[in-house]
């Protein structure tokens, strides 16, 4: 009976090496995902800031809204 016993505790001593091992992949993947996750991130929002640049409000250019700018000037 010892025997079964202490064959046991090898083969949970196996599962845990090959747990410790699986576990340290497992950060690993996380790490470098996460890494690529930030770059994509970043990007996104550089591009949102020039969006943001590119939206701003300009003034119109031409004969007719020089006029209408005159217009609402005067009420």
């Amino acid at each position: 009976m010892n025997i079964t016993i202490i064959r046991a505790f090898v083969v949970l001593r196996q599962y845990a090496l090959g747990y410790a091992e699986l576990n340290q992949k497992l950060e690993n993947f996380m790490v470098e995902t996460n890494m690529q996750f930030n770059e994509v991130y970043q990007a996104l929002t550089e591009l949102a800031e020039q969006k943001k640049v590119l939206d701003k409000p300009r003034n119109p250019i031409g004969f007719h809204a020089i006029e209408e700018r005159r217009k609402n000037n005067k009420e």
